[in-house]
């Protein structure tokens, strides 16, 4: 609304200063620092509200260390990372944009299907909270609304560029004609490889529109679900989300400000994405509410996100992926919530394969999530936060470094 505002004061009056809002740089900048202030000034206020209303965390004895003491710890946390995200963006983003569009939706339609989930949890006293298949439809309801409009609506779009003639009797021509075109694809980025874009419709045995659509759809409702679970599932200690989640935030606003810019994208030949510029400043209100969160989240925490913030968190992580073409890389970039995600997979399949084998579950890992595990051996809780949020930097620089690594 500010973008729009300062807009037109420069345009009427030609107000000095007024024009510094064009600028993307500044907008993010202004958006991460806002971000900040909300979650920083406006959490303690959260959490005395929560603590009167009593919204505290149940908590079942798993004997882990230090676990007892975090009950009543008020949850929904969330509800402040949402509002740290949504308010920055709705200031400083285009809003016709329809990459910003899809994300505010994403952030608040998963948003709302974990508040429902922990409203259950604590005011129904129902420790299982919303039923997983609710869970389940509710994300793919979301999928299903960021995959259709990523293939039908007419402004989601990527660059092909093609080379000028060189006839000397052209050049006034070349002058007048831009050397590219703006076309409907879906086309993605396959890392480490040279000719490093794959096109879907291509990997199909058959060539129909319907058939690369319906697979495409596909494709975003289940990584929207995968990435919004494995979120919810590493957030099981103090920080580890929310840090997690502000390492990958950032890494998607470098993409996103590369493949928005057309220097950049032709320079490191990363695929440029018309519009795309703009979510740096979601992805900068992002990274600001996880880092603000922080405050009060890191350990001994104040206040725990609930299944409001962790599923928003995931679903966005995996739709900013998916807008930019970078989804084939989640499994790198968003390396920490796949093992997580494993841990409990691998845990669960041995278990139930060695009772029907042996007659007894046996299990892997001491205890899954993985996080469970290091604490199972008496591993600090804060040390194992951090541990993760080392591989969490060095996975982004591995996730960054296949733009050149080809």
């Amino acid at each position: 609304m500010l973008y729009y505002l300062f807009t037109y004061l420069d345009e009427q009056f030609d107000l000095t200063g007024a024009g510094v809002f064009q600028y993307i740089s500044f907008r993010a900048g202004m958006a991460a620092l806002v971000s900040l202030l909300i979650t920083i000034v406006f959490g303690k206020y959260l959490i005395r509200l929560l603590q009167k209303k009593q919204v505290g965390e149940s908590i079942r004895d798993l004997g882990l260390a230090g676990q007892m003491e975090k009950k009543g710890t008020p949850t929904m946390g969330g509800l402040i990372i949402i509002a740290a995200i949504v308010v920055p963006t709705l200031l400083f983003a285009k809003l016709n944009n329809i990459y910003i569009i899809l994300l505010l939706v994403t952030t608040v339609g998963l948003g709302l299907i974990g508040f429902l989930d922990d409203y259950i949890k604590v005011f129904k006293k129902n420790k299982e909270g919303l039923a997983g298949r609710f869970k389940v439809v509710g994300q793919v309801f979301i999928g299903l609304i960021v995959g259709a409009t990523l293939v039908f609506h007419p402004e989601v779009k990527v660059r092909e560029f093609f080379d000028q003639p060189e006839s000397a009797t052209q050049i006034e021509v070349v002058a007048e004609t831009p050397n590219y075109e703006d076309v409907k694809s879906t086309r993605t980025t396959v890392p480490f490889v040279k000719n490093n874009e794959l096109d879907y419709s291509k990997i199909l045995p058959f060539e129909a529109d319907w058939t690369t659509a319906l697979m495409y759809i596909l494709i975003v409702i289940f990584l929207v679900t995968a990435v919004s679970n494995g979120a919810n599932i590493t957030d099981g200690i103090d920080g580890l989300a929310a840090g997690t989640s502000a390492i990958i935030g950032l890494t998607l606003a470098i993409f996103a400000y590369i493949s928005g810019n057309v220097i950049f994208s032709d320079y490191l030949n990363v695929m440029f994405i018309p519009n795309s510029g703009e979510l740096v400043i979601f992805c900068t209100a992002f990274v600001g509410a996880c880092v603000g969160f922080l405050w009060y989240n890191s350990y001994p925490a104040q206040v725990f996100m609930g299944d409001t913030g962790s599923l928003s968190l995931g679903g966005v992580i995996a739709v900013l992926a998916i807008v930019l073409r970078k989804e084939l890389l989640i499994p790198l970039m968003c390396g920490i919530f796949v093992i997580e995600n494993a841990s409990v997979i691998l845990q669960v399949s041995y278990f139930k394969y060695t009772r029907k084998k042996y007659g007894e579950g046996r299990r892997i890992f001491k205890m899954s999530p993985i996080h469970h595990h290091y604490q199972k051996s008496d591993i600090p809780e804060a040390k194992i936060v951090t541990r993760f949020w080392i591989m969490g930097i060095l996975l982004a620089i591995m996730t960054l470094a296949t733009l050149k690594l080809r």
